[in-house]
Formats: C-alpha cells, sequence, structure tokens
C-alpha cells in the first residue's frame, strides 16, 4: 500500500441554499480498500460522492485525492473513476456501443484490442454485448456502468448503490470484481443501504447522519457499537432452551418478537450481549439440547447503524 491515502478530507463543508448537506467532514481512504459510506437518506452521502468525482465543490475544507489537493473547480486527477445516482448511459445503443462512446468522448485509451470487450467480461455482460440498453434490467445497467469505469484502470473507484436491482448471482459477480479491485491496490469508495452488502466488502466504514460523521473506522469495530443484539435461536428441545435462556444472566426472551415464532413455532428470539450468546450456548450443550441455529435477526452492522443515526429517521428520498 501506499503511504499517502487515496482520499483525505478535512472538515469538508457543502451546502445547497439553506440545506446544510456536509458539515466539517473528515474522510480517509487508504489505496487498496473498500471504504463504505453509511448513512440515511439525506445524510450527505451523494454529495460527498459527487465530490470525490468532481460533479460537485466544497464550500470548505480541503480534499486531496490520489496526493493531488482538489481546489474549486469542477475536476479530478486522473485514476478517478465511477458513477452517482446511476451510469448515465444512451438507450437506443448496445452496450459495446455505449462503452466505445464513453471511451471516444473521455479520451479513454479504450482504442486497444479488446479493452471494450475486457471491460464487458469482467461484469458478465459478454453476452449481451450487442443487445440494446433500453432493454437492460436496473441491475444490468448497474453492471455496465461499472464497466466504463473499469475502462480507466482506475485507481480510485466510486460507486453509488452498486448492487442496486442485481440478483444474487449478479451481486457476487459485482462483488468479486470490487474486491480484485481493491487487491490490486485501487480505492474504492462506495455507498449502500445494504448492510450485507458493506459487512461483505468492506474494512472500513463512515456513518453519516444529517451531513457529520457520527462514526469512522473498521467494520468490526462499528459492529461493536451495536450493543445488545436480537438472535433467532432454533434447538432440538424449544421448551428446554427457553427455561435456559430465562435462567442465563444478561439474556431476555423476547415475547414481543412472535412473528418469527408464528413462522417457525420451534424458534426463540432472546436479546443480549455476545458474552451472554456465548454463555447460552454453553449451558445448553449442558443441559443436552443441540443448537440448530443461532443468527441475528438484524445484522450487527445493522444494529449499529440504528443506535448510532437513531431508528426514528424518515425513509424519504433526497436528492442529496
Amino acid at each position: 500500500m501506499q503511504t499517502s491515502p487515496a482520499v483525505r478530507g478535512r472538515a469538508i463543508r457543502k451546502s445547497f441554499g439553506d440545506v446544510v448537506a456536509l458539515d466539517g467532514v473528515d474522510l480517509d481512504v487508504a489505496s487498496g480498500q473498500v471504504h463504505g459510506l453509511v448513512g440515511p437518506n439525506g445524510a450527505g452521502k451523494t454529495t460527498l460522492l459527487g465530490l470525490l468525482l468532481g460533479l460537485a465543490v466544497a464550500d470548505g475544507g480541503s480534499l486531496e485525492i490520489l496526493g493531488t489537493p482538489v481546489g474549486r473547480t469542477l475536476a479530478v486527477p486522473d485514476g478517478v473513476a465511477g458513477f452517482v445516482d446511476g451510469p448515465g448511459l444512451y438507450p437506443s445503443l448496445t452496450a459495446r456501443q455505449n462503452l466505445s462512446a464513453l471511451a471516444a468522448l473521455r479520451g479513454y485509451d479504450a482504442a486497444r484490442a479488446g479493452a471494450v470487450d475486457d471491460a464487458l467480461e469482467q461484469v458478465g455482460l459478454t453476452d449481451v454485448a450487442d443487445d440494446r440498453i433500453r432493454g437492460f434490467s436496473l441491475g444490468m445497467r448497474q453492471r455496465l456502468g461499472l464497466a466504463a469505469a473499469l475502462l480507466t484502470t482506475p485507481r480510485l473507484l466510486v460507486l453509488d448503490e452498486p448492487a442496486n436491482g442485481l440478483d444474487p448471482a449478479g451481486t457476487r459477480h459485482v462483488h468479486r470484481v470490487i474486491t480484485e479491485l481493491a487487491d490490486n491496490g485501487t480505492a474504492v469508495v462506495l455507498s449502500s443501504h445494504r448492510m450485507d452488502e458493506l459487512a461483505a466488502l468492506c474494512t472500513e466504514v463512515t456513518l453519516l447522519s444529517t451531513g457529520r460523521v457520527v462514526f469512522s473506522g473498521p467494520v468490526s469495530k462499528l459492529a461493536a457499537e451495536s450493543g445488545e443484539l436480537d438472535y433467532r435461536l432454533l434447538t432440538s428441545d424449544p421448551a428446554a432452551a427457553r427455561q435456559v435462556a430465562q435462567e442465563t444472566p444478561g439474556l431476555r426472551v423476547l415475547p414481543g418478537r412472535d412473528r418469527l415464532e408464528r413462522l417457525d413455532p420451534g424458534v426463540l428470539v432472546v436479546r443480549g450481549p455476545v458474552p451472554a450468546l456465548d454463555e447460552l450456548v454453553v449451558r445448553l450443550v449442558r443441559a443436552e439440547v443441540a443448537v440448530r441455529e443461532l443468527a441475528p435477526v438484524v445484522t450487527p452492522l445493522e444494529a449499529a447503524f440504528l443506535a448510532l443515526t437513531g431508528a426514528g429517521q424518515t425513509d424519504e428520498e433526497d436528492p442529496r
């Protein structure tokens, strides 16, 4: 890894009229790192991504990308690629024609033999390379947007909801591409509302709420912020498991989570910190009760997100 970060932002501020989108945001992203931006709608994620792509300029603070200070002009250093609010594509053109046109417009060195085809193959779109994209699904358009970014061999890749509209196979494909890029030294900054995606891809996350950073650091540390979690418990003897759980210090059996129990009468939902869950497993084994499943009802990352941003956030869309 390089000693200088791919992205270094300090006290970044950005407003749109009376609306404060970013309020003193710090951001550090190392080369070879997948860094997630997390936050409710309207938290400032899209604005921050736009600054990284040169689609907007900050009102204050400092931003350095790939070792180059970014000033007050809509420009970023070479080696930055990605998309915000979905990729810009020409629906009347084929996938291959879209990439060729983009390469020509931006002066990319895609004229070399096979550059466009290589990008299409990387994202799994070779079979539909000559289909007009007006018939593409949302997921296919997202993958084509990623292919467009790959034409530049980016050193910083910026992605907004890259798995949006993808089926499980497509999601795995995109995740593999992102992971391989990071392994080869590319810094990746992505936003997502999917906690499973962030947990699978990111080594660090920055959590925004109302334009401010409320957490920044390793995913494992963010997950630890969640404290007590609700767990789905399935055993060979539900009645005995309930009794053991009720007697385990620091653990509660939740009668209010009966939707899961209606779906499977053998399921219990218990709440507690990880050490209490560990003790529960030990006690169940001693009681000769087999544990068939013990999994979070809500992932630790999502629980931390709710705890740090407030579960009462509205889900209304905000263009920024």
